[in-house]
């Protein structure tokens, strides 16, 4: 058996090196289509009972009351929100240092404001109409979501995670101001597509 002693290529150098930075741009960033796709289902399908529930004219386009509406999106975004925490973990645990110490406190934030999130919403939902209830839940979690998308963009220097955060930001005021059946609509159709959109795209520029 001749072992072969000689020594690697330009070629095969710069190959092996591009490897490595591909496999650490992506430790640093995650993985797009854990990060961004259970969101982008999660608020396509939730978001769009939500609209079929409201209408754009004050009238349901859909047999489906406001708690069925609620329960299919607090049921997807758990879901969504269990796979990319899974995906913000393992992207974690491949980092040591101050990197895994940011990671570990982006991760208790997320937790942090989502269950601020449910305490105003339990609060304050009592006092308003049906449809402003709706719209105070839906309103609130994106804006907990936009908040620490830029935050998340500003710990690792991903502008793409900042401005994700941002595009959900304008979405999610412009909604506000529209109204509950709009704020549905886009949601549904510029975020839930959008992520989905955005998670594939970002997974082939990473390739």
């Amino acid at each position: 058996m001749v072992e072969d002693d000689r020594p690697p290529s330009p070629e095969e150098m710069l190959r092996v090196i591009e490897e490595q930075r591909a496999a650490t741009t992506k430790w640093l960033y995650g993985d797009p289509l854990l990060l961004y796709m259970p969101w982008g289902v999660a608020w396509l399908i939730g978001f769009t009972a939500f609209f079929l529930h409201y209408g754009l004219d004050g009238r349901a386009y859909a047999p489906i009351s406001q708690m069925q509406a609620l329960a299919v999106l607090m049921a997807a975004q758990i879901v969504a929100g269990a796979i990319a925490a899974y995906g913000i973990v393992r992207m974690n645990s491949l980092v040591r240092g101050d990197s895994s110490a940011r990671g570990a406190m982006f991760g208790y934030a997320w937790m942090a404001g989502m269950l601020l999130m449910v305490v105003i919403c339990l609060r304050m939902g009592p006092l308003l109409p049906p449809d402003e209830t709706g719209l105070l839940w839906a309103g609130t979690s994106l804006l907990v979501v936009a908040v620490l998308h830029m935050a998340g963009g500003a710990i690792w220097l991903n502008w793409p995670m900042f401005f994700i955060g941002a595009w959900v930001a304008a979405v999610d005021a412009l909604g506000v101001l529209l109204g509950a059946g709009w704020h549905a609509l886009l949601t549904a159709v510029l975020l839930g597509g959008g992520f989905i959109v955005a998670s594939v795209w970002l997974r082939r520029h990473d390739r």
